[in-house]
């Protein structure tokens, strides 16, 4: 199982960048890219929720489930 980040998508989407919606959000640029890269082991629900308000959007429309296939490795996701 593995989770897919998808906030670089979100962000160009919304023509923000990592810069502007850390100084939004009150987090480090670092711990910004490391969730943004998918290096993240775990997100605080309030971090989840400050990104969702300033970006507008959903939980779901920055992380996905990309199920196992059957020899327990996380499939590829389609970009």
């Amino acid at each position: 199982m593995a989770i897919d980040i998808r906030l670089d998508h979100v962000l160009l989407d919304r023509r923000m960048t990592l810069t502007e919606l850390a100084d939004r959000v009150g987090i480090t640029i670092a711990n910004l890219s490391i969730l943004k890269t998918g290096k993240a082991r775990a997100i605080r629900l309030s971090t989840l929720d400050a990104i969702c308000r300033e970006l507008d959007c959903q939980p779901g429309d920055l992380l996905t489930h990309v199920p196992d296939d059957v020899s327990g490795h996380a499939r590829p996701t389609r970009r």
